[in-house]
């Protein structure tokens, strides 16, 4: 008796720490490794020690540890790229794609700059990212109500879009002048020698955009509708409704890193021709990152890190003096093995 007694206790205890944090922590490592982020943060861990070692014993041939290196890729291009990558993940995570992002950042910086030249900088940042909203919101609703798959919808509109960049501007580039001040810089450019101001705007909108993703009721909803509309449906969510609020998300998200992007290049040339790029980097980071092609699977944590890796393998090319076409062809190899990865992670998770 009293040693079933004291093996009774033993399994309330385990039972206990299960259910505390121990028990949280072990949920958190399955949540994240079911969508690959554990693993491609491992390969972050272990390229950034061979480009720190390489920058250790070739400084000059291998300038990874240049301080301006350094503050470039970690607190300027990341940032933009992870803010675009979480932009499309929660899209993803919907189950939409939306071709249009390039187009919206070149809409939206032109916004931003023309309105910061004629009302300031307060009223820019509410135009650009209303703009990015409004773009996003017209595809959305293209998509929602006339069911036309969102590849095909969003590509068509990304040309509409490049249209209205060039009748807004004409093809002359937007530029900031007397606009670009010493608080608009400080805001979304400033160097503070070991970190740049996006990197600051990368946590704060990295922060939110996992609790609300991972913590939020609205969160949940995302990876409902896009994992099965239909049973969603059956449950009282309204996949329209949240499809159009990713939309809306991912509009306000791409408004806000065409800001970070005006303000560092201080221009913007309409037609697109700039930021085509980004859509299929944004959309790699993502699913580099863990979020599925499908939809219904993602995670914040994965597509920062997929964003952190890709810039660092396009900047150690660049180190490397390799051919511009190589980061291109780079891209296109990563997303495909990325995919595949992905396909066997969501296997053995089931």
């Amino acid at each position: 008796m009293a040693t079933e007694a004291i093996t009774t206790q033993r399994r309330i205890s385990d039972a206990r720490q299960s259910s505390g944090l121990f028990g949280r922590v072990r949920h958190e490592l399955q949540f994240v490794r079911g969508r690959g982020a554990l693993e491609i943060s491992v390969v972050l861990i272990v390229l950034l020690a061979g480009y720190t070692i390489a920058g250790l014993v070739s400084p000059e041939g291998f300038a990874f540890l240049n301080p301006n290196n350094l503050s470039g890729v970690v607190s300027q291009a990341v940032p933009v790229l992870a803010i675009l990558g979480l932009a499309a993940g929660i899209l993803m995570i919907a189950g939409e794609f939306d071709l249009s992002l390039g187009a919206n950042i070149t809409l939206s910086a032109i916004v931003f700059i023309k309105t910061a030249e004629g009302a300031g900088l307060w009223a820019a940042i509410a135009a650009a990212i209303v703009c990015g909203m409004v773009v996003a919101l017209v595809n959305g609703l293209i998509v929602v109500y006339t069911r036309i798959p969102s590849f095909i919808a969003t590509l068509g509109m990304s040309f509409f879009w490049m249209g209205a960049g060039i009748f807004l501007n004409g093809t002359t580039p937007a530029t900031l002048t007397s606009s670009r001040d010493d608080l608009m810089v400080f805001l979304f450019a400033q160097d503070f020698g070991f970190f740049r101001s996006q990197l600051v705007w990368l946590l704060i909108i990295g922060v939110l955009a996992w609790f609300f993703v991972h913590r939020h009721r609205l969160g949940n909803h995302l990876f409902a509708v896009g994992g099965n509309p239909a049973a969603a449906e059956a449950i009282s969510i309204n996949p329209k409704r949240v499809k159009l609020m990713s939309f809306a998300i991912f509009g306000g998200l791409v408004g806000f890193a065409s800001i970070l992007i005006a303000v560092r290049t201080s221009s913007m040339q309409p037609g697109g021709s700039a930021t085509e790029d980004f859509t299929l980097f944004a959309i790699a980071a993502a699913v580099v990152g863990g979020t599925s092609l499908m939809g219904g699977r993602g995670s914040v944590t994965g597509i920062v890190v997929g964003a952190a890796l890709i810039e660092l393998i396009r900047n150690g090319l660049l180190l490397a003096k390799a051919p511009g076409f190589y980061i291109t062809l780079f891209v296109g190899v990563t997303i495909v093995i990325a995919a595949i990865f992905n396909k066997l992670m969501e296997g053995k998770a089931r």
